[in-house]
């Protein structure tokens, strides 16, 4: 398993969010050098930390562990479509008109 994807995946929505290393430290409570280590791939996150940094970044667990999980995003998009097909077929034609 590769864990150094939580690392770039951290530097990915840092920088989508146009904040500095320094920035997501400050905000997480955590040193810069710590940040630029996670993000390189030469420390994980304890859980805690990981929470830390998912609220600080504003994106949900499985977007920083993107790459690693193999069925967040299947589960979702099943209980998606079971909730989609569930409505009537007018109001699953409006859904994709935005009506």
């Amino acid at each position: 398993m590769e864990l150094e994807t939580i690392g770039r995946n951290i530097r990915k929505f840092r920088q989508m969010q146009k904040l500095r290393q320094e920035d997501l430290a400050e905000k997480a409570g955590l040193s810069v050098n710590y940040i630029g280590a996670l993000e390189r791939g030469e420390k994980y996150p304890s859980l805690e930390t990981f929470i830390v940094i998912a609220n600080v970044l504003n994106v949900t667990s499985d977007m920083l562990l993107a790459d690693l999980l193999t069925t967040g995003y299947q589960i979702k998009n099943t209980i998606l479509d079971e909730k989609i097909n569930s409505l009537s077929a007018h109001d699953r034609e409006r859904m994709k008109f935005g009506t």
